[in-house]
């Protein structure tokens, strides 16, 4: 079963370019919705995203 949607969010920044890096950790950025420097998205807080985040924590800061 799905869990309910949850209203909380994290705003990612993306800090570093992606040039460079492994492929699927470029795959992650863009999956953030990520596209240039300096570019920030709010996406919800969830488990799978939290790992995105993980996976490429020296790319982006992330606020709650």
């Amino acid at each position: 079963m799905a869990t309910p949607p949850s209203n909380k969010t994290v705003k990612v920044t993306l800090i570093k370019s992606v040039i460079g890096t492994i492929a699927s950790h470029r795959a992650c950025v863009r999956g953030l919705g990520l596209r240039r420097l300096n570019h920030t998205v709010e996406v919800v807080d969830t488990p799978e995203v939290r790992g995105m985040i993980n996976k490429v924590h020296y790319l982006v800061r992330a606020e709650a």
